[in-house]
């Protein structure tokens, strides 16, 4: 324990009598770390160092008091109506049982003497496993949380499970199926914990589901483009296609022109119980790179093909 009387609160953190409130922040920091009671048990030496220091950070960190104490030295605390005559930490009186750890101390600490007041609710990312901020703020604050959850357009169809850290507690989320990207789910009490107190918000979680490489959603209804062939469109056929449920046989007739749609109804995404439509949009797909046998062929149909593609289209295109 230091003896009682006037204390160099600079020399105590070790800062310049120049040093900003970040600089003082760090300083706290680093040395409440290392002479905090839970890193030197039984040590009463290493704990009224450390009550020096949350004394030193106290005042420096106020600007009220640091220019009070600037200006009248050892007397600074009997122009405030507080007598200066105490042991180190008087005024000061630190309940360590009430905190979890040290970071919950530091924390509830900076909140009360100089952190910031009126924050909105803590946000973080989500980053696979990485625990959401404590808050430092006091009751009157908003606890609640928010992060972002990335989901693949798979799970999003299926429904699917995550597992967050969460201020050191792992909880599962169970995300439904047929969720949408802006979709926000409540974990309640499982947002960020008031140090000391024990109270704690609600984690909301952001839906984000990623886009696919061949599917799209509209409303309730599931596109696709379906490539097919020329032959396919001229001669019809029954082709394999890959749906959510698995593959299908779907039949394209004869004569179907490119453009064209077919649906398979109570196939497409899930809404309120129901299911959507699966819809494909057939897209004639012709190959980079002809073999003669096909060229040949081609080069019959040039000669006895009777219909002009282009003869609608050259009355409309008159000026």
């Amino acid at each position: 324990m230091v003896a009682s009387g006037y204390r160099d609160y600079f020399k105590v953190l070790g800062v310049e009598r120049t040093a900003n409130s970040d600089s003082i922040k760090r300083a706290y920091r680093k040395l409440a770390r290392e002479y905090h009671p839970d890193m030197n048990p039984g040590n009463a030496e290493a704990e009224g160092r450390f009550k020096e220091l949350t004394e030193a950070y106290e005042v420096l960190s106020d600007p009220q008091k640091r220019r009070k104490y600037e200006q009248f030295g050892q007397y600074w605390k009997e122009t405030s109506g507080v007598r200066g005559d105490g042991p180190v930490g008087a005024g000061f009186d630190v309940d360590f049982g009430r905190y979890g750890n040290f970071e919950d101390f530091v924390n509830d600490l900076l909140g009360r003497f100089g952190g910031p007041r009126g924050a909105s609710p803590s946000s973080a990312g989500f980053t696979g496993g990485a625990g959401f901020p404590r808050s430092s703020q006091r009751s009157t604050l908003n606890l609640d949380a928010v992060t972002t959850v990335q989901i693949s357009f798979p799970e999003a169809f299926n429904g699917t499970e995550r597992t967050l850290c969460v201020n050191e507690e792992r909880v599962k989320v169970l995300i439904p199926k047929g969720i949408r990207t802006g979709a926000r789910l409540r974990l309640k009490g499982k947002g960020n914990l008031q140090p000391g107190t024990g109270k704690r918000g609600d984690l909301y979680l952001n839906i984000e589901v990623q886009p696919h490489l061949i599917w799209r959603l509209e409303g309730e209804h599931l596109l696709a483009e379906l490539p097919v062939s020329l032959d396919e469109l001229a001669l019809g056929a029954v082709v394999t296609v890959v749906t959510p449920d698995g593959e299908v046989q779907v039949n394209i007739p004869s004569g179907t022109p490119p453009g064209r749609s077919l649906r398979l109804k109570g196939k497409g995404w899930h809404l309120n119980g129901c299911r959507g439509d699966l819809i494909f949009s057939l897209t004639m797909t012709l190959p980079e790179k002809w073999s003669n046998e096909e060229l040949k062929l081609l080069q019959e149909l040039q000669r006895v093909r009777c219909n002009d593609p282009r003869k609608s289209w050259l009355k409309s295109a008159t000026f």
